[in-house]
């Protein structure tokens, strides 16, 4: 046997890594027809503007998927808390100076020179490393409080605070979800957890409620129709490209709520476009394969015997579910609507590339070998 094969036994798990790619392949041809008319009007008369920049961010991202089929977990553990001082670096980036992007009154953006980048994409791989590192050694000390609960909960939660003053408060609910779920995972005690949620439970209201904006997109989400032409108007709009969409759709490229009418059509309401062209088979196609993502995941994390392993499979597993069901349910407006983008689809450079390295490294762990249960 060869080295390589000594180092790398078995085979990734191909059906995951064609489930992301075949995503990010539907993301690159939405992109393509959701902001052809952004890119007309923006970029002169480069209609494929946007396209080619998703397209280079494509192709860095397979080739980061690639790299992360080679990459052993147990080599990033080693690395959890200096990747954790990176990300809290980077995420305090947005509020430099000269550095940080303010778009619309939110600091989620960076740009060094020709090369721009959202902290807190990176930030979500990180936190799920870190998670998993951390709580893997504390074996069945996990289940007390101050040994347990509160390391899984303390540190991470100093991330979901710079995540959620940028402000981003989807991302920072997303985060705080998928600590919840290693956590539980993990071992940690459910009442443990229950507990800790008490404290956030006025924080959120005052942060759902008090906040003006935040308070119109709740009214909207009760009654949409209402608002259609305020604070609902993207929730109604995206509700008619649904509609319009049928069973099979009107057509690729045929779609009319893109121009101009759903704001935010390549970014986080892309699924709506989706909607509309392919209709109800195309939305059953897409998440359905978010559906085989998932399901693989959890196989994968379900093998595992080593604990770490297992909970980092169960992170990028759950980091990825629910934020394509956290979009999914905002733009069929079953949760109110907030900014999230749709892995794999939504136009965004560092997520697409975040994402499809996480889904290497997860395919990677699919491999049989001493630690996977046969």
């Amino acid at each position: 046997m060869t080295e390589q094969a000594d180092n790398f036994p078995g085979r990734p798990d191909w059906v995951l890594v064609s489930a992301a790619l075949l995503l990010a392949g539907i993301g690159l041809v939405l992109v393509y027809s959701t902001a052809s008319p952004l890119g007309f009007g923006r970029e002169g008369t480069d209609a494929a503007a946007y396209l080619k920049r998703s397209a280079a961010y494509a192709v860095l991202g397979v080739g980061a998927m690639a790299a992360a089929l080679r990459v052993r977990p147990e080599s990033l553990a080693r690395w959890a808390y200096p990747l954790l001082g990176a990300a809290l670096v980077l995420l305090a980036l947005p509020w430099v100076p000269g550095v940080g992007v303010e778009v619309k009154g939110a600091h989620r953006w960076v740009r060094l020179g020709p090369l721009g980048f959202q902290p807190s994409e990176v930030a979500k791989l990180v936190l799920v490393v870190f998670l998993a590192s951390n709580l893997a050694k504390r074996g069945d000390r996990i289940r007390s409080f101050g040994y347990g609960y509160l390391p899984a909960v303390l540190i991470p939660g100093v991330l979901v605070l710079l995540v959620l003053a940028e402000p981003d408060l989807g991302t920072a609910a997303l985060l705080a979800g998928v600590v919840l779920v290693v956590a539980y995972v993990a071992g940690v005690r459910v009442r443990h957890l229950v507990a800790g949620l008490v404290p956030v439970v006025p924080v959120a209201v005052y942060l759902l409620w008090f906040v003006p904006f935040r308070r119109e997109r709740i009214l909207a989400f009760l009654d949409p129709w209402a608002h259609a032409t305020g604070a609902g108007f993207q929730l109604v709009q995206s509700l008619l490209a649904f509609g319009a969409g049928g069973w099979w759709g009107v057509g690729l490229g045929a779609g009319r709520q893109k121009l101009y009418y759903l704001p935010e059509a390549h970014t986080d309401f892309i699924l709506s476009v989706w909607a509309e062209e392919r209709g109800l088979v195309g939305i059953a196609l897409v998440l359905g394969l978010f559906a085989l993502l998932v399901w693989r995941g959890l196989r994968i994390a379900w093998r595992q015997q080593d604990p770490y392993r297992r909970l980092l499979a169960t992170g990028i597993t759950a980091w990825l579910g629910l934020q394509a069901g956290l979009n999914a349910l905002v733009v069929t407006g079953c949760l109110p609507t907030k900014g999230i983008p749709l892995p794999f689809l939504s136009y965004g450079g560092t997520g697409l590339v975040v994402s499809l390295a996480a889904t290497g490294l997860l395919a990677g762990l699919g491999r049989e070998g001493p630690g996977c249960a046969s």
